[in-house]
């Protein structure tokens, strides 16, 4: 089967080596020139953490030794308070699982190169302008015409490919915007070395703000400042330094990288269904272009990566019939919808809450817990990002460790109740 794959990012690159593996031939379309000639682009993208959802679909491929040999292993988070204290908070009670630090372009790169195999071609500089399921068409800036019978859109949030699909009877879309923006700043290595800890993501919580930084191979930190959209306008060089006055010292080059770099806007899209047959052409989507979601859980390369495993299962369940595949992989709307929730429920925690004393208690609780009851205590965090437990039976084990939990209290509760009214009736 030929199948075109509308961007090759990292996505739609991944697919392309699902696809070829299982003998298809594949066309990669990218607007964008070819990365090795054109260098990365600056001042977008948020640095990636890959964890074990990605890594299992790298691991699918032999990829997973190339990609992590390029990444930072974090195994926990460092926290940053205004006064300078540091704390170290694991992600794992034993301390041995990490996410992953790599750049956007790097990984990007490298997964261009693996998708250079037989029966795989990639046009690049190819913006998709028209697509017509009904005849099949497919119309470029350019002025190309090609002709496909699959086309997969793999070209992110804003996707020329589910703009087609907005225009079908039948389909449902929404976006929903943070009234948060984000800015990309950097803190270069000192004197040939890490400023930081590199084996941590660092996090300064300040309550209607926050700025992260995760490790490079160069030595360098790249930093993600989150703040309403009012306050990125009206940047303030002085009001930063008084609220991440750690990290103030280590950026020779705030007030540059600042004017330089774009503001990003943090945005949910929801799709439904994520495909369409017509007389031609089926039309299918994946990844961001069928359900972006905000970065606070670090799970969108991820959970793009675990699509196209799901993918490649759905055709083994139909023997590579990609209309039915295609409308079988929609089940797996109900796990990304929950993944969409989290990551919008992480950003609260991780603005307002990593720094609190009951926030730290409450780890210390999980942790021992895990330690005590190793694989029957698992925290709802080990779930989602060191296990490809889908994303749905994450919310439902921990929404059932919720309920028993409160019966126990209420239990507790009611036997403290019934003890108390004995002693005094007792007493009387």
């Amino acid at each position: 089967m030929e199948v075109t794959i509308v961007g090759a990012g990292l996505v739609g690159c991944l697919l392309a080596c699902f696809l070829a593996r299982r003998g298809h031939s594949v066309t990669l379309y990218e607007r964008r020139r070819d990365p090795h000639e054109a260098g990365a682009d600056r001042g977008r993208s948020i640095n990636l953490a890959i964890s074990e959802r990605g890594i299992d679909a790298l691991r699918r491929l032999g990829l997973e030794r190339e990609v992590l040999a390029a990444a930072i292993p974090m195994p926990g988070r460092m926290m940053h308070a205004v006064d300078g204290t540091l704390s170290f908070q694991p992600y794992s009670a034993d301390r041995r699982h990490a996410i992953n630090s790599i750049g956007r372009a790097e990984l990007n790169l490298r997964l261009l190169e693996a998708a250079q195999l037989p029966g795989v071609r990639m046009r690049f500089g190819q913006r998709l302008t028209g697509l017509d399921e009904r005849t099949g068409r497919l119309e470029f800036a350019s002025g190309l015409v090609e002709k496909a019978q699959v086309v997969i859109g793999a070209d992110g949030a804003f996707s020329a490919v589910r703009a087609r699909l907005q225009q079908l009877p039948g389909v449902d879309f929404s976006q929903d915007y943070l009234d948060y923006g984000y800015k990309e700043l950097t803190i270069p290595a000192r004197g040939g070395e890490f400023a930081m800890e590199p084996g941590a993501l660092h996090i300064w919580p300040r309550g209607r703000s926050m700025m992260i930084a995760l490790p490079n191979q160069d030595r360098s930190f790249t930093c993600t400042l989150f703040w309403p959209h009012e306050e990125l306008a009206a940047f303030d060089p002085a009001a930063f330094r008084a609220g991440y006055p750690d990290a103030f010292e280590l950026m020779p080059d705030l007030e540059a990288d600042y004017r330089r770099n774009p503001v990003g806007h943090l945005v949910t899209m929801r799709c439904s269904p994520w495909y369409a047959t017509g007389e031609t052409m089926t039309i299918g989507l994946i990844g961001d272009a069928a359900h972006a979601i905000v970065p606070f859980y670090g799970q969108g390369a991820n959970c793009g990566f675990e699509d196209c495993v799901e993918l490649d299962r759905c055709l083994d369940e139909t023997g590579d019939d990609f209309p039915r595949a295609l409308a079988l992989f929609q089940r797996r709307k109900a796990d990304t919808d929950v993944i969409a929730r989290l990551a919008l429920d992480n950003f609260v925690e991780m603005r307002d809450k990593v720094g609190s004393r009951a926030f730290l208690a409450q780890k210390r609780i999980e942790h021992a817990l895990e330690r005590a009851l190793p694989g029957r205590y698992v925290s709802q965090y080990e779930l989602v990002s060191f296990s490809t437990t889908p994303y749905a039976e994450v919310e439902r084990r921990v929404a059932r460790r919720r309920r028993v939990a409160a019966g126990t209290v209420a239990g507790m509760a009611a036997g403290a109740g019934l003890l108390a009214a004995w002693l005094a009736r007792r007493r009387h």
